[in-house]
């Protein structure tokens, strides 16, 4: 193999300043005869060798294409590549070391455009999800925004129209009110600028070209006053940040409700809870009920409190332990057997023994829903029902939301679900 003995540099910068380069790098730049530099700060790095600088240069502004790689494969000599940040962070180095060999490439980071603005934020970053959507679809974007992170940190093109983008994707997820958004341009420069948007209201007009956005999850009191009676918003019911699915999404949770057909008074026990989103609603369109929420998940009391108030309702037992426990209390008198009852959130096994434990008892008109999303398992749980004398229904939920793109809109499927309906 061939020892290669010329090298590319390849330099990250926050700063349009020669002297706020290392010394080190100021030693290269001086010595270094071929530069390439984006063409859009091209200027502000050519004047470094207008600075009494003895070695004449030879510039190259780059638009990060193969015009680029081809006049660096015909220097014989030492190249420098300027580049912001740190190349290898959504950035240029992934290009570079597809097209030449690492012994060739010697990379200099300097500090991200998103290191520096969590700094001025003054906020903690490890955490943060970060996404680029410059020169890309927003596939990535939308996915990590249906996760709801803590914080989110998006790489924005001007080209594509990303701001708006963004802020539709957020609006169309019903997120905007989850998130404060804060545009940072030009960090690390002179004109560095970060402003709080309010995404109710236009973008401004005089946004940098060099920007990029960051979310963070807000901390809002929330009041139930402006909260829709029925069909309310998946962003109103707090959740884990690292469990998103403990909530049924707002299409599944109405036709669910819809199916239970909610008496004015009676019982409803939600198995498998989650967060509580449907039997907390069920309790705001007939508060009269009495309502046992039960999830064995470490910390689903609490989430099931703290929706409550949001709602402004009240439960009347919740329970953090598996639902086997709770079915041997069955015969306690505090422990009122349901007119109506969702099944979610646990295996085969255990929904049939959930079925066998509690539908004898249940009285004529009395209903059971169950969301399905394991296709294997329905048969066996419609025939379990009907030999306890339920007249059954499938039904497959099947939605899509609508996502803006750069050429106008496409539709994003959610996850089929499948509802079982039993009424007796």
């Amino acid at each position: 193999m061939t020892e290669v003995y010329r090298k590319i540099h390849v330099v990250g910068i926050n700063s349009y300043i020669f002297k706020d380069l290392p010394f080190k790098l100021q030693e290269l730049f001086i010595k270094t005869q071929n530069i390439a530099v984006p063409n859009s700060y091209f200027k502000e790095i050519k004047s470094w060798s207008e600075s009494g600088l003895e070695k004449k240069k030879s510039f190259f502004s780059s638009n990060s294409n193969n015009e680029l790689l081809n006049w660096m494969r015909s220097k014989k000599n030492d190249v420098i590549l300027i580049s912001r940040g740190d190349p290898l962070w959504f950035g240029i180095g992934r290009i570079l070391l597809e097209n030449f060999s690492k012994d060739e490439l010697i990379f200099y980071p300097s500090n991200t455009c998103i290191q520096l603005a969590f700094s001025k934020l003054k906020l903690p970053w490890q955490d943060t999800v970060n996404v680029s959507i410059h020169g890309r679809d927003s596939t990535k974007l939308v996915e990590a925004l249906k996760a709801r992170p803590s914080s989110l940190a998006i790489i924005t093109d001007s080209k594509n129209k990303s701001l708006e983008v963004i802020k539709k994707h957020l609006s169309e997820l019903n997120l905007i009110d989850l998130y404060d958004f804060w545009l940072c341009e030009e960090m690390g420069f002179d004109n560095e600028n970060i402003r709080k948007l309010n995404l109710k209201e236009s973008l401004p007009t005089d946004i940098s070209s060099l920007n990029i956005v960051i979310l963070i999850k807000t901390k809002k009191i929330f009041s139930n006053n402006n909260i829709p009676l029925f069909g309310i918003n998946d962003s109103i019911f707090k959740t884990f940040d690292d469990r998103p699915n403990l909530l049924t999404k707002r299409e599944v949770r109405v036709q669910i409700l819809a199916d239970l057909e909610l008496p004015k008074n009676g019982v409803i026990w939600d198995i498998g809870a989650g967060c509580g989103s449907i039997g907390l609603e069920a309790l705001k369109l007939r508060p009269n009920l009495d309502l046992f929420c039960i999830d064995k998940r470490i910390g689903s009391k609490k989430l099931i409190l703290e929706n409550s108030k949001r709602l402004g309702v009240k439960p009347k037992f919740i329970f953090e332990e598996d639902i086997i426990k709770t079915l041997n209390k069955i015969n306690s008198s505090f422990l009122e057997k349901p007119n109506r009852l969702v099944i979610g959130g646990c295996d085969k096994k255990t929904k049939l023994h959930i079925i066998n434990t509690i539908a004898q008892g249940m009285r004529i008109g009395d209903i059971i829903v169950i969301p399905i999303i394991d296709i294997q398992t329905i048969k066996e749980l419609k025939e379990e029902l009907e030999d306890k004398n339920f007249k059954t229904n499938l039904n497959l939920i099947q939605t899509y939301k609508s996502l803006s793109i750069a050429e106008g809109m496409r539709l994003e499927p959610n996850n089929p679900v499948f509802l079982l309906r039993g009424k007796k």
